[in-house]
């Protein structure tokens, strides 16, 4: 019958379709090169600084490999009990496991789980990169397949323990168990085993030097989960589940801690982000780094962050953390960067590059008053600062004062809030967006907003963010993108790659130098004389954001600076800040650590002077653009004198005359996104909270 011709005539098309796809894949599983897998483990890269010189290596090749006759039954067991419990059956790809990936991924409506044996991962470490993608999963696939085309379980669980990172420094089975108890990596126990296996999945966060709970729970569900496949019975369970865990006297690594771990770090994320260097590469690959390191400073900025007297006493559960960044404006690269204080783990959370934080007043000079300039304003312009309400929203200043027609350069200088919003309103939204475009600052639709005049961004910025944005007025108005990689060779010396930064014209010299002169102010007579240095000139804005529901309480302290040859940017806060954590001190704090950060890192450095600002040409403001949206129109944030206004009395500045000088406005209250120590800080700046 016709229709039993047409099912079999589909049948056999498929089946062709089929063996031509089988045909096809394996050929393209047969063209994928693994004779990286041959080399040698590993080889040192070495890491020069801006003169050319060996600042460090990463040598990790201390690493000894060891044979699979020398692993112990119960850590293999362990190993694929937790990371691929069906290694030993499948060729390279496990299709349950692929499955459900795709079914937790097309759920969840992104990439968040990879469903990766241990033979793609081990592809994955020597080939790829860490992103999460189909195109980059699929190049696992066939590597994998090819993999275990050339070698056998055993070869490939051998090569797999012997590259993986064990946290704590430690690479390889052998410097793990070394590391963690002490032992050669045969003599480790099955609860010890269980540990090792568990700390795969996140070294870091599951160390027992730093978390010991969070590690025996994960040994647990190792063990746990050895049960469950057979591999231990109960009462070796229980006894494993019972017996107590015995570090080694001293963490792994003591003596022998990678050198600037934190800029490290971002040589690893930048080889990776912009030009495709794994992070295997680099710890591995014998390769060449030729960067903009300045050790003196890197040295310098290290010593300073291990005072603890410069920083706010911290409580005693949390310490209060801090990130900073020295950048050279004039070709953008980055001279030291700090990613936090006490200990400095290995690609640990990089506060200088990964905090996502509001600004607070740090945005000012950015959204506000650069287009200000632009349009024609002067610093001797004057701003009206009253009590103003603008759809519900009502700006207000640092102890709820007012201080009626003050300059433009009063405002910058005390750092007040409501001139800023005023004077954004009447040029319009879209301008102080635009400026920050120019600057380097990614927004989104949610910070198109009047908050945006006080530093109230969705998302927030980093210390590095701030850095490259202020280097802008260092650098006459042209933005250098800010990099740590100057150009990568391999062992043999082949130009693998090369930065090439570009700079690109953010706003007009004469408003550069005219923001820098305002910016001379604040450290001279304003909120920031906490960051002055003797016979150095030195232009800068401080920044503090408000604790979401408290009067008095600061998430965030900022100071951001520079003189012509340098920019320098930090931060102060806690990780995560509750009712209980949060800081007491007003940007003063971050504007001390300023001080001192940069006074070492330009010691001997030439003391070099600011352009002399000419002023900004007057412009037609007819041709400004629209008024900020707002049900309740303000009047003219400009006020309607014609006197020329000269610069205030300090008595009339608040705070001025007093132990603490002027004080600053602290910043929009983070109300709606909680803190979390991977950068997912800031939010939305709250309509009736005090700003800055």
């Amino acid at each position: 019958m016709p229709w039993k011709k047409l099912l079999l005539a589909m049948v056999a098309a498929g089946i062709l379709c089929a063996a031509a796809g089988a045909v096809v894949f394996a050929r393209l599983v047969d063209h994928q090169d693994i004779a990286r897998l041959e080399e040698p483990l590993p080889a040192a890269t070495v890491i020069y600084d801006q003169d050319g010189k060996e600042a460090t290596r990463i040598s990790l090749n201390a690493i000894e490999p060891v044979s699979y006759g020398s692993l112990p039954k119960p850590l293999v067991d362990a190993v694929v009990a937790v990371e691929d419990k069906r290694f030993f059956e499948h060729g390279g790809t496990d299709m349950w496991g692929i499955s459900r990936a795709l079914l937790t991924n097309l759920t969840s409506g992104k990439t968040v789980q990879g469903g990766s044996t241990i033979t793609q991962q081990l592809a994955k470490n020597v080939f790829l990169t860490q992103e999460r993608t189909w195109t980059r999963k699929w190049k696992e696939v066939l590597l994998a397949e090819n993999i275990e085309k050339h070698y056998d379980k055993q070869q490939i669980m051998t090569m797999y323990l012997n590259q993986i990172y064990f946290g704590e420094g430690a690479w390889g089975i052998k410097r793990a168990a070394a590391a963690y108890f002490g032992k050669e990596a045969n003599r480790l126990t099955l609860s010890e085993s269980a540990m090792l296996a568990g700390l795969i999945k996140a070294p870091s966060a599951l160390s027992p030097f730093k978390h010991m709970e969070q590690a025996k729970a994960r040994r647990n569900v190792v063990l746990q989960l050895m049960k469950d496949q057979g591999k231990i019975g109960a009462a070796a369970y229980d006894a494993a589940v019972s017996e107590p865990i015995k570090l080694r006297s001293a963490e792994a690594g003591k003596g022998e801690a990678m050198k600037y771990p934190y800029y490290i770090d971002q040589l690893i994320r930048e080889a990776g982000d912009q030009f495709g260097i794994t992070e295997n590469d680099v710890l591995h690959g014998g390769l060449r780094i030729y960067t903009a390191l300045d050790t003196r400073m890197q040295q310098a900025a290290e010593q300073v962050y291990a005072q603890e007297s410069l920083f706010p006493p911290s409580k005693p559960d949390q310490l209060i953390q801090s990130g900073a960044v020295l950048v050279d404006p004039r070709d953008g690269g980055i001279r030291a960067l700090i990613g936090g204080r006490g200990k400095q783990p290995f690609r640990g959370f990089n506060r200088a590059v990964q905090l996502k934080r509001q600004p607070g007043s740090a945005m000012k000079p950015i959204s506000v008053y650069t287009p200000a300039f632009e349009r024609g304003y002067t610093p001797e312009d004057k701003l009206l600062d009253e009590p103003v309400n603008f759809g519900g929203y009502q700006p207000k200043n640092a102890g709820g004062g007012y201080h009626g027609e003050v300059t433009i350069y009063d405002a910058i200088v005390n750092s007040y809030n409501i001139p800023a919003v005023r004077l954004l309103n009447e040029m319009g939204i879209d301008a102080g967006m635009e400026a920050a475009k120019r600057f380097g600052i990614e927004l989104t639709d949610a910070d198109r907003t009047l908050g945006l005049a006080l530093g109230g961004l969705s998302e927030g910025v980093s210390p590095l963010d701030m850095a490259e944005a202020f280097g802008v007025f260092a650098n006459d108005g042209t933005r250098m993108p800010a990099h740590a990689i100057v150009r990568i060779e391999s062992a043999d010396g082949m130009l693998l790659a090369e930065a090439a930064p570009e700079g690109a014209a953010a706003t007009e010299p004469a408003v550069a130098r005219t923001m820098t002169s305002m910016l001379q102010g604040v450290v001279q007579e304003g909120t920031g004389e906490a960051a002055a240095l003797d016979g150095r000139p030195i232009a800068g804005k401080t920044g503090t954001t408000q604790m979401p529901g408290m009067a008095e309480g600061v998430k965030d302290n900022w100071f951001v600076g520079y003189t012509p040859q340098l920019v320098g940017a930090v931060w102060l806060g806690y990780d995560r800040t509750d009712a209980a954590h949060y800081l007491t001190t007003t940007s003063k704090a971050a504007a001390a650590v300023f001080g001192k950060l940069m006074g070492e890192a330009l010691r001997g450095e030439p003391v070099m002077a600011f352009p002399k600002a000419n002023g900004v040409p007057k412009k037609n403001k007819n041709d400004e653009p629209p008024a900020g949206q707002g049900e309740e129109k303000p009047d003219r944030g400009k006020a309607d004198k014609e006197d020329k206004p000269g610069k205030k009395d300090h008595d009339d500045r608040p705070g001025k005359g007093g132990k603490d000088g002027p004080k600053e406005d602290p910043g929009p209250p983070d109300k709606h996104k909680p803190d979390h120590p991977k950068g997912h800080g800031g939010g939305k700046p709250g309509k009736a909270e005090r700003n800055d």
